[in-house]
C-alpha cells in the first residue's frame, strides 16, 4: 500500500500522540486498569509508541514525526527544506489527531479526575521544579541527544572486495528499535526534571483538553511550552526556543568536532543567540 510521505507523517504522528499520550492517561487518571502503574510504564510505552509510528511511516516518509527532526535534517543538508513546512504540519495535524482520540477514549476517566493539574498533564508536560533555564537546558539535551542518535542510525552493508561489491542489507520495521531505545533511555534517564517533551508536536499541536472547559484556565497558563513554567507563561516560544537550541547544539557539536567545519557552527551559532534573544 503506498501513502505519500504527507500522508504518512500524519499517520506516524497520530499514532505515536495516541499511544504515548494514551499511557499518560492510563497511569494518571482516576478509575483506569493503569492508574498508578508508574514512570517506568510511561517511559516503556513512550518507546514502542515510537516503535510504531516508526514502522508505519518510515517507508514512505522517513518517519520524522517531530518538528526538531525535520528542521534538524534540513540544516544538515539532508532533507529539502520545501518539505519542511508540510512535514510540520503533518506532524501536528497528527498530534492533534491522536490527542483527541485518548480524549474520547478516556471521557469518562477524565470526568472522574477533579485534579485539573493531572487531566492536563496529559496532553502537555510540566516541570515538577519551575526554574526557566535548567528547566530549557533539559528539553534542549533532551533533543538534541535524540537528534544525534537518529543521525548515526544506519543501514550495515555486506562488502565484497573480490568484485568490489558493497550490498545494503536493510533492517526492515525492526530499523525502529534503535530510534525507540533511544526515547526510552530519554526518558529514564532525563525525563525527570520537565517530563521529556522533546517533540515539540506533543506540546504545540492544539490538544484535546482544550476542549474541556473544567481546566482552561490552567491550560493557559501552561500552554504550549516544553519547558513548562518557561521563560513567559502560555507564551509558545518556548518550544520555538528549544528546537532551535537543540538542532544547533546538534550541528554544533556534528560539524565542529566530527566533520570539521568551523564555519557553520560558528554561523548558526549568531542566528541562535539573536533567535534566542528575540524570543525572550
Amino acid at each position: 500500500m503506498y501513502m505519500s510521505p504527507f500522508i504518512a507523517e500524519l499517520l506516524g504522528t497520530m499514532l505515536l500522540i495516541l499511544m504515548g499520550v494514551g499511557v499518560v492517561a492510563n497511569v494518571v487518571l482516576n478509575k483506569t486498569k493503569g492508574h498508578g502503574a508508574g514512570w517506568l510504564a510511561i517511559c516503556t510505552a513512550w518507546a514502542l509508541a515510537v516503535f510504531i509510528g516508526v514502522v508505519v511511516s518510515g517507508p514512505y516518509s522517513g518517519a520524522h514525526l517531530n518538528p526538531a527532526i525535520s528542521i534538524g535534517l534540513a540544516l544538515g543538508g539532508l532533507f529539502p527544506w520545501a518539505d519542511v513546512v508540510p512535514y510540520i504540519l503533518a506532524q501536528m495535524l497528527g498530534a492533534s489527531l491522536g490527542a483527541t482520540l485518548v480524549w474520547l477514549v478516556y471521557k469518562d476517566h477524565f470526568d472522574a479526575t477533579e485534579d485539573p493539574g493531572a487531566k492536563l498533564g496529559v496532553f502537555s508536560t510540566n516541570a515538577e521544579i519551575a526554574n526557566p533555564v535548567t528547566n530549557f537546558l533539559t528539553e534542549a539535551v533532551g533533543t538534541f541527544a535524540l537528534m544525534f542518535v537518529v543521525f548515526y542510525i544506519t543501514d550495515g552493508q555486506v562488502s565484497w572486495k573480490e568484485h568490489n561489491i558493497e550490498l545494503p542489507v536493510g533492517l526492515g520495521s525492526v530499523g525502529a528499535i534503535p530510534v525507540a531505545f533511544t526515547v526510552w533511555v530519554i526518558g529514564l534517564s532525563l525525563g525527570g526534571p520537565t517530563g521529556y517533551a522533546i517533540n515539540p508536536a506533543r506540546d504545540i499541536a492544539p490538544p484535546a483538553h482544550a476542549y474541556d472547559p473544567s481546566h482552561q484556565r490552567q491550560r493557559q497558563q501552561s500552554l504550549g511550552i516544553c519547558v513548562d513554567p518557561g521563560f513567559r507563561p502560555g507564551n509558545r516560544c518556548s518550544d520555538c526556543r528549544v528546537i532551535i537550541s537543540s538542532v544547533v547544539l546538534n550541528h554544533l557539536v556534528y560539524y565542529k568536532f566530527v566533520e570539521g567545519n568551523f564555519l557553520i557552527p560558528f554561523i548558526l551559532g549568531i542566528v541562535i543567540y539573536y533567535a534566542v534573544r528575540g524570543c525572550m
